[in-house]
């Protein structure tokens, strides 16, 4: 069998475009602020007007009394026709007192499927907002477009 040279360029053409959709690319979703920015936080100190200025509007707050922010952030890799994976997911949530001092600040992350305390700075030792960043951690990549958009 005798291969023509259009055929080895066709080769030489498709072969890199072919390789290069096997490469994984990654996406992040939502925001979570640096270390650096979370160290201006001083629990005790810093007021819920303040937080603005210093790390941005979070991704969601307190239910019923704005009591805590919540700053949601994942990262999805993509590889091939391969169904995405979410690889990394970090919560950071500020808690306040009733006169909007922040009281608590904790990164929570995701390992093996269960929520883990990443950091904690806390004035007191009871962590009020622990079930619903379980709730925001848990929920986060549950979304099925299906489920939306059907009847």
């Amino acid at each position: 069998m005798k291969i023509s040279r259009r055929q080895i360029m066709a080769f030489t053409l498709v072969l890199p475009a072919a390789l290069a959709g096997c490469q994984a690319t990654y996406r992040n979703h939502g925001y979570v602020p640096p270390d650096d920015q979370l160290a201006q936080v001083v629990v005790g100190q810093t007021k819920q007007a303040d937080l603005q200025g210093l790390i941005g509007r979070p991704s969601a707050q307190g239910l019923l009394t704005g009591s805590a922010w919540y700053y949601v952030g994942s990262r999805w890799q993509f590889y091939g026709l391969r169904e995405p994976r979410e690889i990394d997911r970090q919560v950071v949530a500020i808690s306040f007192d009733p006169s909007g001092t922040v009281t608590n600040v904790e990164r929570f992350g995701l390992e093996r499927g269960r929520v883990v305390v990443l950091s904690r700075r806390v004035t007191d030792t009871g962590v009020a907002s622990l079930g619903l960043a379980r709730q925001l951690m848990g929920n986060v990549g549950r979304v099925d477009a299906a489920d939306i958009l059907a009847d």
